[in-house]
């Protein structure tokens, strides 16, 4: 059996360019404050840049910034694409094979140097790393707890629901922390955002653990 991190987070969210990774690194700010060390993981990134002459996925390097810069670049992100595609197709573009076994594989290299990894999936549960492989199968893998990002807009409660319907029936079912509810944008004309945590807190079994507000610099929850 591979040897993971003994505590971590899997940080999911109920869409694509939900502040997944704005997240993820305000809950590594608060860890590394607290007096932990801080391992932050993503294990394959698409729709990298290029800098200087290397390919840098900028998500890795803004978890690696806020968890204190621990080892390096290329253990917070090992599989770096530049299409903005699913992983396994941006591979593929570029004439690669995504290595499946090393989405594992990379989390296991934090074992022994952080107290928690924070993992941080591309895109949603069910957004594909594989041919026969997503993002939910290598959370059920790691058997870390999930925190679900969620939008602040209108339709978060069914996108919310959905994403935790399907956390709880895949498999054997997947642990959940709880959602944080996050303002991507300031939207005065959307009259949702003012209820949408209280609708949420009605409606779901996990705990809403947070709301982050636009351009927060911090986050008013701490995981245990």
């Amino acid at each position: 059996m591979t040897n993971y991190p003994s505590h971590g987070l899997f940080i999911t969210g109920t869409d694509t360019e939900i502040g997944k990774t704005y997240v993820t690194a305000l809950i590594a700010k608060a860890l590394v404050a607290s007096g932990r060390r801080v391992g932050v993981y993503k294990p394959a990134a698409s729709g990298c840049v290029w800098e200087e002459g290397q390919l840098v996925s900028e998500d890795a390097v803004a978890l690696w910034e806020a968890a204190g810069r621990p080892e390096t670049l290329e253990m917070v992100c090992p599989q770096l694409f530049e299409a903005p595609l699913a992983p396994h197709l941006a591979a593929r573009a570029e004439g690669k094979e995504l290595d499946e076994d090393l989405l594992r594989a990379g989390a296991a290299r934090w074992t022994g140097k952080c107290d928690v990894l924070l993992v941080e999936g591309a895109g949603g549960l069910m957004s594909p790393l594989g041919e026969e492989e997503y993002n939910a199968d290598l959370a059920f893998d790691l058997g870390y707890p999930l925190v679900v990002v969620a939008p602040n807009i209108l339709g978060v409660i069914n996108q919310t629901l959905q994403t935790l319907i399907t956390a709880a029936t895949f498999r054997e079912g997947l642990d959940i922390a709880g959602v944080v509810l996050n303002d991507v944008v300031e939207r005065e004309d959307d009259v949702s955002t003012s209820s949408n945590r209280q609708e949420l807190e009605k409606r779901c079994v996990p705990p809403v653990l947070a709301h982050v507000k636009h351009g927060a610099t911090s986050i008013d929850w701490m995981p245990s």
